[in-house]
């Protein structure tokens, strides 16, 4: 079932919009594949801060390099 949600852009957003338009299939198609996007990373976060709290229970907190290594697997630039 699809449904119409309204959405108050700033000038800025709609021309990143407008932008990613064609390379989605529209408006909607750049919209929906935003919010996939953000259900991926909302996902690491979660499955990182399972690991991290795994981890604080059988070896205690990580030190600064550990931290920097899953910075860099779980949040690529």
């Amino acid at each position: 079932m699809s449904t119409t949600t309204t959405v108050r852009l700033s000038d800025q957003e709609r021309e990143l919009l407008a932008e990613l338009a064609d390379e989605y299939g529209g408006q909607s198609g750049a919209i929906r594949e935003g919010i996939h996007l953000l259900a991926q990373q909302k996902h690491r976060r979660e499955a990182l801060r399972e690991f991290l709290d795994e981890w604080v229970e059988e070896t205690g907190p990580p030190d600064p390099e550990d931290i920097a290594e899953m910075r860099r697997r779980y949040f690529p630039k």
